[in-house]
């Protein structure tokens, strides 16, 4: 069983994102803060679950967790600053909207919660002056491989990934063509193979590299 805690029993948040690596749709971000008492043998990072593991872990998280927050963060943000500077900018924006606020931060990955350029804040969702101080006042630690060390970001791992699959779900609808429904966005041949014959969507990433023979399309 994963760890309960890393810095402190009371209000730690785990954050995690899904959907990084996608050429289509939102990068997801989570954020959860489980009550000292949480225990589940099951819970593990996202991609190390089944599908029916995460569909039965996301409403337990959910009606036990003290708090948590999910943030989409659309593609033509994720263009305009970048994966990771969105990455981490959707697990901030995460982290403000738990109520209560966090003590401590759990990072999963090796980027820092807070870079050292400071709180991105140009494009999407304008943060504050009051928000980006309570960003900067919360301590936090970026963990590598968090997702299969600690239940909090274990559990914000599978509500981003859970939420992202359902919002492909959704679009495929739009889009049936590119299949999102079973590659959730994903760089897989019958994916770009669809892009080829059917070119791009507005959900798709421009500033990613779409196709093999291109760096990116033209923005």
């Amino acid at each position: 069983m994963l760890s309960s805690y890393f810095y402190t029993l009371n209000l730690e948040a785990g954050t995690d994102e899904a959907g990084r690596g996608c050429l289509a749709g939102p990068v997801t971000a989570a954020a959860v803060i489980l009550p000292p008492d949480f225990k589940n043998e099951i819970l593990n990072d996202s991609k190390q679950l089944s599908e029916k593991s995460r569909e039965i872990l996301r409403p337990l998280i959910e009606l036990s967790a003290t708090t948590f927050a999910i943030t989409h963060l659309q593609p033509s943000e994720i263009d305009s600053i970048n994966i990771l500077n969105a990455s981490i900018k959707a697990m901030q924006e995460c982290v403000l909207k738990l109520v209560p606020q966090p003590e401590y931060i759990i990072v999963d990955g090796n980027s820092p919660f807070i870079r050292n350029k400071g709180i991105l804040n140009s494009s999407g969702k304008i943060f504050t002056q009051g928000e980006i101080e309570i960003l900067k006042s919360i301590p936090s630690t970026s963990i590598v491989k968090g997702d299969s060390k600690f239940m909090s970001i274990a559990a914000a791992s599978v509500l981003a990934k859970t939420y992202r699959d359902d919002y492909m779900n959704k679009i495929h609808e739009e889009f049936p063509m590119y299949n999102w429904k079973k590659n959730k966005g994903y760089p897989t041949k019958e994916h770009r193979e669809a892009i080829r014959k059917y070119g791009v969507t507005k959900y798709h990433r421009m500033s990613f590299r779409l196709l093999p023979e291109q760096l990116c399309f033209d923005l």
